[in-house]
């Protein structure tokens, strides 16, 4: 059935310009035991820029002092100036991509965040979403804790500074005992750099090594561009220490059923990386061929929404025995424009971002591949594109399944109702982007994409609430806005 909410309708003049993707949570990076550690961790968050593009910061450790930069930006215009990094000097430094999906975009949200606790100084950073930072954060205030951001991670930070636990480990423990989310964080104080993995392991994290040093980072391609060697993932549930002689586990929290976010290997991680053992980019180009097996037809070319659907279209491609063609050209080069647009300059904005090959196009029947479908505007202004370039027959497939709950730990995504697929079912969605068919993989596809046999029901091995509404971590903050029904279930569960 098709419900017609108001916020469904065709792109409005405020929204001409935006992507219409999920965005992507934050990058966090750590090196301990080398001098150039700060010139390391701004090559790290280079090659996390994709995981956030609102902000970066450093903060990095001499033996005296802890040196700080933080700005709003991409991380080679923050980081461009030889006095900015000369003022970086240390051993050990921590590093942070922002987008922020908690607290505006402002300055004082920028990580890591330092504050000078009894046992000295120490700084915080962190990627993913606390589901109760608001019952906590009031929590503070009412004792008297006086906050200067308007971000989660300020939360976790107080936690710290407020427990009565004896050593900086013991308090850092305490903290993260009393948060609820999904998290990856890293911290530096005066003797080491800490390192935690929320207990399901929804958000990612590995460690390396660089000779002597060692390094933790939110994907293995930001210890790739250092030359550094892949160790391991951090375990869900595990905090790493990194000193003077070398890496410590601990295990704080109980035992509990990993589930990473299975998005990671849809959309988010860059194909380059691995995660749990998995190439992201043999991940997608898998679930291409899953997603042929499921909803193939007879077509002409197989082209790919660029960037992140091309590893999914070679796949559909290979499996369907139908020519892959980057019909679909992208401007890399596009920022945000701030030209105020009227009505015919608004129709041509997509074109800032992408432009059809017409001779890849013309004439015929011509299967897009995506990896998602959000909100629907940019599916929309691509396929009139495409027609308009001259296909006889545009289908599209999507290389993941129906978006229709929103995400609380981590990723940015819009509220449940401006979701298309929560208010429309695959056949209302086709019509409504206007291609001649649309077919998303299903929910059991996916798994067997990623190795799995099916989506086991008790025990799913990927967090994708996204897809099913299957939260898996309580959302005491978030209680009758999303599913009623679902989230008395995850009180239950608690």
């Amino acid at each position: 059935m098709t419900r017609n909410p108001p916020s469904l309708a065709r792109p409005s003049p405020h929204s001409w310009g935006d992507d219409d993707k999920f965005h992507d949570e934050c990058g966090v990076f750590g090196i301990f035991g080398n001098d150039d550690a700060a010139a390391l961790a701004t090559l790290g968050l280079h090659a996390l820029q994709h995981r956030g593009q609102e902000a970066a910061g450093i903060v990095a450790f001499d033996g005296k002092h802890f040196n700080a930069h933080r700005d709003l930006g991409l991380v080679g215009d923050i980081f461009s100036s030889e006095e900015v990094m000369a003022r970086l000097a240390g051993h050990a430094a921590i590093g942070h991509n922002r987008y922020s999906t908690t607290g505006e975009t402002a300055l004082r949200n920028v990580q890591p965040l330092f504050a000078d606790l009894s046992c000295g100084g120490f700084a915080l950073a962190h990627n993913g979403n606390l589901t109760n930072a608001r019952d906590l954060r009031r929590r503070l205030v009412n004792q008297g804790a006086i906050f200067q951001s308007t971000t989660d991670t300020e939360v976790i930070l107080h936690l710290i500074a407020t427990s009565e636990a004896a050593g900086l480990v013991d308090r850092i423990i305490a903290a993260l005992r009393q948060i609820e989310g999904a998290y990856s964080l890293v911290a530096v104080s005066q003797s080491c750099i800490f390192a935690v993995r929320d207990p399901l392991g929804v958000r990612p994290l590995v460690l390396g090594r660089l000779g002597d040093a060692n390094v933790v980072a939110s994907e293995t391609c930001a210890l790739d561009i250092i030359g550094a060697e892949f160790v391991r993932d951090v375990e869900a549930g595990e905090m790493v220490v990194l000193d003077e002689s070398g890496v410590h586990s601990l295990r704080p929290f109980p035992p509990a059923q990993r589930r990473p976010c299975i998005f990671e290997y849809i959309y988010f991680a860059r194909p380059d990386s691995m995660m749990e053992g998995i190439s992201i980019y043999q991940a997608r180009k898998a679930i291409g061929h899953v997603l042929a097996q499921e909803s193939g037809l007879p077509a002409d070319v197989v082209i790919p929404v660029p960037d992140s659907g091309v590893p999914a279209a070679i796949g559909y491609a290979a499996e369907a025995a139908i020519p892959f063609e980057l019909g679909i050209i992208r401007n890399h080069y596009v920022g945000r424009t701030f030209i105020e647009p009227g009505q015919q300059i608004r129709n041509l904005g997509v074109k800032l971002k992408h432009n059809a090959n017409r001779q890849s196009i013309a004439g015929k029947r011509v299967v897009l591949v995506d990896d998602s479908i959000v909100r629907g505007t940019t599916s929309i202004k691509i396929v009139e594109m495409v027609r308009a370039a001259g296909a006889t027959e545009v289908h599209m497939r999507i290389a993941a399944p129906p978006t229709t709950h929103s995400c609380f730990y981590g990723i940015d995504t819009p509220q449940r109702e401006e979701l298309l697929a929560s208010a429309m079912d695959v056949e209302a969605m086709g019509r409504h982007i206007g291609v001649d068919s649309l077919a998303f993989i299903s929910i059991g596809g996916l798994y067997r994409a990623m190795g799995q046999e099916g989506r086991e029901a008790t025990a799913p091995k990927y967090c994708d609430a996204c897809f099913t509404g299957d939260y898996p971590i309580r959302l005491t903050d978030f209680a009758g806005r999303d599913q009623p029904a679902q989230l008395s279930l995850l009180a239950e569960r608690a």
